[in-house]
């Protein structure tokens, strides 16, 4: 991408005077194709660690205010919004099943499934990844190939402040029904995330699987197999329990990768 476009998103960010002019417009239009087409993303991986492309994000919130409200029909249903919707998925080699809906902006690589579901502008969902029913992909949230998305799941997403980084879920994760990731929270390669897990950036995630409990904030390890839990927490009022995440063991090589949740669960003498 042009740094002259990037120069120009930059300016624009400081003074929205420059969304009237045709090429403060153009170069915001052009970011929005090639999210949408895949060749740039919010957040990707640069040397094993993730870097937030800034600018991107910042492109997407002036696409909002530089686009006009307007109707859109599909069959008899009909929309009224400032972003269209994507197109041409058998020409994308996307599988979109009644009453998916993605934005225009975000990305689905061939071999995505969606099932009833959304994914919002921003969003990048890598080959082979499952959407499954009401499943939600937040905008510019990052999901990697051959990850499925359980039916109910919820994926963060973030905009603003620009310098915050987007949910990532990486290649060949698990994330069981109805979990919540949300705040940016970034979930390691071929975790397994039972139901109901809910995950924040305040979120205690505790290993419970050695001799000492071991607390991660914001990250779930590569291959860990994690359930809900709780702990004990004083309050002025009296003593609570709150939400958690247990980490209990890690992803055995025996597994398939692309077993069923509860075989993953059945490998640590549990079913959720």
């Amino acid at each position: 991408m042009s740094e002259k476009i990037k120069e120009i998103i930059e300016t624009a960010w400081d003074n929205r005077e420059l969304l009237k002019s045709e090429s403060t417009r153009n170069a915001v239009n052009e970011v929005i194709s090639q999210l949408d087409a895949g060749k740039l993303r919010v957040a990707e991986p640069v040397a094993e660690k993730w870097m937030v492309n800034e600018w991107i994000k910042k492109a997407v919130i002036l696409y909002f205010p530089m686009s006009d409200m307007k109707i859109s029909e599909a069959g008899p249903l009909e929309f009224h919004d400032k972003i269209p919707l994507k197109h041409n998925y058998d020409t994308l080699g996307v599988r979109v099943v009644p009453h998916a809906v993605a934005r225009y902006g975000a990305y689905l690589a061939p071999g995505v499934i969606m099932m009833p579901s959304y994914v919002n502008i921003g969003a990048y969902v890598g080959s082979n990844t499952m959407v499954d029913t009401w499943a939600t992909v937040g905008s510019c949230a990052q999901i990697g190939k051959d990850v499925h998305l359980s039916g109910g799941v919820g994926i963060g997403g973030v905009l603003e402040p620009v310098q915050a980084s987007p949910v990532i879920i990486e290649d060949g994760c698990f994330i069981g029904s109805r979990c919540i990731v949300v705040e940016g929270v970034h979930i390691g390669r071929e975790a397994v995330l039972g139901a109901n897990v809910v995950i924040t950036q305040s979120t205690r995630i505790i290993d419970v699987s050695g001799t000492e409990p071991v607390e991660f904030k914001g990250y779930v390890p590569p291959q860990s197999v994690v359930i809900p839990g709780s702990y004990s927490k004083k309050f002025p009022a009296g003593e609570y329990q709150v939400s958690c995440a247990l980490i209990i063991g890690k992803r055995k090589p025996s597994t398939d990768l692309k077993t069923s949740l509860n075989n993953a669960l059945r490998d640590f003498g549990l079913q959720v």
